[in-house]
């Protein structure tokens, strides 16, 4: 439960997420995710958060986001994502493991540190900013690159909606393939929500069915990088205090995350239970982004930061080139 000292920025979080929400609702493809990061960013860096919301901001960004995470997982329908046959999770598993080898391979060769290449990797080829908090416990990140990864997962997924449509357009792609290019190579959830709903339909449908393909891969991938952390970590002395500073080999809120997505696979979830789901999970989300976003302070990310851009215009580049292939196969 937040304390006292945490409620203002808590409450501040929440005001702006439901705002963030009504707006979305209101404008279609207009992501509430999106507003309240820009919002966070804004507000920050105009020097106009009191100090008092700090606290809670803190709160904001770890507990909501994590139970978002969980809410996500009533989304992921197995018999549903399979019924349109074995293509999807194929190009799901090879974008997500092409992109984050490749993507780390990257930031090798432009020295950008390995946690951060990592977190950027993950967002950029799994989910956006929920696969960056759903590894940054896995590998032990610090809150500036697990920011810092989230910045760069809604500049690049904002650039990419109104790119994949146009270069869909100019390429002669048929709707069915630009749907499955973008739910295989666009970033965040409702960036692809935002890309479908230009099409509408069956587009729609099949859009976000590819990416939540790409997002039942969240769990196995931290459970992978858990497990390789406590590995290398030092075992010290092997005391109590030692064993439990090791990273977990699956976050507890993953475990929560992989529950929901069985409930929803094998039991007959009601409609309105999963829109009360969905709706709950836009809430905390942009609640999280929101305090995200107020975490970034734009001088210190442009500072030195080229080395940071160029790794992730590149690794937009090879997953959206692996969708591409992928969509042009399947589809």
């Amino acid at each position: 439960m937040p304390t006292a000292l945490q409620r203002p920025g808590l409450l501040l979080a929440g005001a702006v997420a439901l705002v963030a929400c009504v707006i979305s609702h209101l404008v279609p493809g207009v992501s509430a995710l999106l507003i309240a990061i820009i919002v966070g960013v804004v507000a920050r860096n105009a020097g106009i958060l009191p100090r008092t919301s700090d606290p809670g901001l803190g709160y904001a960004a770890r507990v909501p986001l994590r139970l978002g995470i969980v809410l996500l997982g009533l989304q992921l329908s197995l018999p549903e994502l399979f019924a349109r046959g074995w293509g999807v999770p194929v190009l799901a598993v090879l974008v997500v493991g092409v992109g984050i080898v490749g993507t780390l391979g990257l930031g090798r060769l432009l020295g950008v540190e390995r946690r951060q290449a990592l977190l950027v990797a993950c967002g950029f080829s799994i989910c956006g900013a929920a696969a960056v908090a759903g590894v940054e416990s896995s590998v032990d990140a610090r809150e500036k690159e697990t920011v810092t990864a989230v910045a760069l997962v809604v500049l690049f997924g904002t650039l990419m909606i109104p790119l994949i449509p146009g270069l869909g357009a100019l390429l002669g792609l048929s709707t069915e393939q630009t749907a499955l290019w973008a739910g295989a190579s666009v970033h965040e959830v409702g960036q692809v929500v935002a890309i479908g709903g230009l099409f509408g339909g069956g587009a729609l449908g099949l859009a976000v069915s590819m990416k939540l393909a790409r997002v039942l891969l969240l769990a196995p991938v931290a459970a992978v990088l858990g497990a390789r952390s406590r590995a290398l970590a030092p075992e010290g002395d092997m005391s109590q205090d030692s064993a439990s500073s090791k990273p977990p080999v699956i976050p507890l809120f993953l475990v929560g995350f992989i529950i929901a997505a069985v409930v929803r696979s094998l039991l007959p979830v009601p409609h309105e239970v999963l829109a009360l789901a969905s709706s709950a999970q836009e809430f905390l989300l942009s609640a999280a982004m929101f305090a995200l976003g107020a975490g970034v302070h734009v001088k210190s990310l442009l500072s030195g930061s080229g080395r940071l851009l160029a790794l992730a215009a590149g690794s937009t580049v090879l997953v959206a080139a692996l969708g591409l292939g992928g969509a042009l196969v399947i589809a």
